[in-house]
């Protein structure tokens, strides 16, 4: 197994791991979290009421712990490609970096908020309280997925302009491409199983 092999298994599993969060908090035993549902606090109560404080602690532990691991396997790209050309190397570090250091600050602050809203008893001043935090804090995520648009594209355009030594048809193999299949479909973490399908991919073609 090769070292790049090994970096997309710990890509892989951190992408799994970071998937599982996701449902952490969107999953709840009286329904699923969805942003429309924060228009109306009634309704964003009753599918809190009986959510654990623990669910979005352990999210925010374990997200923080699983986008430490894919950040290798996004790092056995960027080493993979140095070798094929410096330019796209550097963009698709500087994507890392995005993705990374936004990417694990987007993860906390979308736990704190149901964190807060529990502890605070679901109230309406609750709900306006986490709304605001989203809507300032919402840079985070804007950068993050920035961050997997600037990867993707990047990492497509090499492979289909045949600077790397893969086949045309790799470039299926891409985050952005499965995302974008996966997010009309309102999948939970779609980011996240997009990211472990493009490093199982990577994993038999590198």
């Amino acid at each position: 197994m090769s070292q790049y092999q090994i970096l997309f298994l710990l890509g892989i599993a951190g992408h799994i791991l970071c998937g599982i969060c996701d449902c952490l908090l969107i999953f709840l035993p009286n329904g699923r979290f969805s942003f429309a549902a924060m228009k109306d606090n009634e309704k964003l109560s009753e599918i809190f009421r009986d959510a654990p404080l623990s669910y979005s602690i352990w999210s925010i532990l374990l997200g923080c712990i699983s986008m430490s691991l894919s950040v290798f396997g996004y790092f056995g790209i960027y080493a993979w490609m140095s070798q094929y050309s410096a330019v796209h190397a550097g963009i698709i570090l500087v994507s890392i970096v995005m993705i990374y250091i936004f990417g694990i600050s987007h993860h906390i602050l979308c736990g704190i908020p149901e964190w807060l809203y529990i502890r605070m008893n679901r109230t309406e001043e609750a709900r306006e309280i986490i709304l605001e935090l989203f809507k300032k804090t919402s840079l985070t995520m804007i950068v993050c997925y920035l961050g997997f648009l600037i990867f993707g594209v990047t990492l497509f355009l090499a492979v289909v302009t045949g600077v790397t030594s893969l086949p045309l048809w790799g470039c299926i193999f891409n985050i952005t491409l499965f995302m974008v299949i996966l997010l009309p479909m309102h999948v939970p973490g779609a980011g996240n199983w997009a990211g472990a399908f493009m490093f199982l991919g990577l994993l038999f073609l590198i």
